[in-house]
């Protein structure tokens, strides 16, 4: 989970890239969302939405990318802690950076301190048994019922009629957890089919995406005791069941889509189509 408080997550290392992806060598999981199908037949724009991890650690030539792109708003929902332990996103030129917290710092942090510093028997006391992967399950479900305020701002901002914060790049840690269930809800919003969201959503799981986890006695990938890592990885893993735990509790909570973008998000129907032809195109 790319809380931040527990582990340190490095990017400073080559990053391999997929096809037709740009090598950016201090962000990792950057992606244009653009061509995910939507219901009605058309497609998301490409060039207008895109995720990734922090922009702390990018380089000059991953600056000079992400500026190349146009960028009218950078959303980070990396809380204090996060900014702490990696540092401020570096400055995009005439881009707005609008940080927007998707979790509490002082939340959960003895659990982040036990996997951070816990051994083996601690560690499967809180994660072992299926606790870690339903732990993730419950933090998604608690981003779609807590976090209404702040879903609905970012996507008010997007579908705002004089001064639209697109293009746009989300990102959170290592834009996983709070970055996709954020970039889901907009994706929602515009109508994209549920599965191609959910495959956008387990691209984090490619190995050129995902970042290094450093614990807090300094090991690292390989060097991590096997058990150990076996406990740490629904952590640290994009699972699709976590993904449908936020769309059940959608669905549970407010009985439509429709219904928790306009009463949820406070999204109007006439912003919501305004935002799809802003995003979405033909083909």
């Amino acid at each position: 989970m790319d809380e931040g408080a527990a582990v340190t997550q490095d990017v400073r290392q080559p990053a391999g890239t997929g096809p037709q992806e740009p090598r950016l060598s201090g962000v990792r999981n950057f992606r244009d969302v653009g061509g995910l199908p939507a219901v009605d037949g058309r497609s998301v724009r490409p060039g207008v939405l895109f995720r990734s991890g922090h922009l702390a650690h990018a380089t000059e030539a991953d600056t000079a990318f992400l500026a190349g792109l146009g960028l009218h708003t950078v959303f980070d929902f990396r809380n204090a802690d996060d900014i702490a332990m990696e540092g401020p996103d570096r400055e995009l030129p005439g881009t707005r950076n609008v940080n927007m917290p998707l979790s509490d710092p002082a939340r959960n942090a003895d659990f982040w301190r036990t996997v951070r510093d816990g051994d083996l028997t601690a560690l499967a006391a809180v994660l072992g048994d299926g606790k870690g992967a339903a732990r993730m399950s419950a933090s998604y479900r608690a981003l779609v019922l807590e976090r209404t305020g702040e879903h609905g701002r970012m996507l008010r901002m997007l579908a705002e009629p004089a001064d639209p914060a697109v293009p746009a790049l989300l990102h959170c840690a290592a834009g996983k957890d709070r970055a996709g269930t954020s970039m889901a809800i907009i994706l929602l919003a515009l109508g994209v089919r549920r599965e191609a969201i959910e495959a956008d959503y387990l691209e984090s799981n490619a190995p050129h995406r995902r970042y290094r986890v450093v614990r807090g006695d300094g090991s690292t990938g390989t060097a991590i005791d096997p058990a150990v890592w076996e406990l740490l990885s629904p952590l640290f893993e994009a699972r699709v069941e976590y993904l449908r735990a936020a769309f059940t509790t959608i669905d549970e909570e407010w009985g439509s889509v429709d219904r928790y973008l306009r009463e949820g998000l406070g999204l109007s129907p006439e912003r919501r189509e305004l935002l799809r032809e802003r995003l979405l195109t033909e083909g």
